[in-house]
C-alpha cells in the first residue's frame, strides 16, 4: 500500500496555504502573483485529474479516424492527422474529423479556461 499524498493532494495542499494562509496577507504585487500561483496550481489539478481521460478518448477517436493500431502512440497519430490535413487526404467533409477536432477542442478548453462563458453550451453540444 502506497501511502504518500498524491501529486493532486500535494498540488492542492499548496494551492489550499496560497489561497487560505498566504493570499490574505499579502497585498499589491506580491498579493497578485499569489493569484496567479494560485491559478497555475488550479491549472495543474486539473491537467492532473482531466488530462489522462482526455488524451484517452482522443486516442481513441484518432485510431478510429486514422485506422491507427491501438499501441499508436498519440503525439504520431497526431503528426500523421496532420499531415493528411496538410495532405488534402482529409477536409472538412471527412466523416469523423469535425467532431474529432471539436472535441478535442472543448477538451482542453475544460483544463484551460474552464469558466470560459461557451464551454457549457459547447460541453452540452457535444453529446
Amino acid at each position: 500500500m502506497h501511502d504518500a499524498p498524491s501529486p493532486s493532494e500535494l498540488v492542492a495542499a499548496v494551492k489550499s496555504f496560497i489561497d487560505d494562509a498566504a493570499a490574505p496577507q499579502l497585498t499589491g504585487h506580491a498579493a497578485f502573483h499569489a493569484r496567479v500561483a494560485s491559478n497555475v496550481l488550479a491549472t495543474l489539478l486539473r491537467e492532473l485529474e482531466q488530462r489522462p481521460a482526455a488524451e484517452a478518448s482522443e486516442a481513441e477517436r484518432l485510431q478510429d479516424l486514422l485506422g491507427a493500431p491501438d499501441n499508436e502512440d498519440l503525439a504520431t497519430m497526431n503528426r500523421d492527422l496532420c499531415a493528411r490535413i496538410r495532405e488534402g487526404q482529409f477536409d472538412a467533409a471527412t466523416p469523423g474529423l469535425f467532431k474529432h477536432l471539436k472535441t478535442t477542442t472543448i477538451s482542453q478548453l475544460a483544463i484551460d479556461q474552464p469558466n470560459y462563458s461557451g464551454l457549457a453550451a459547447a460541453l452540452s453540444k457535444l453529446g
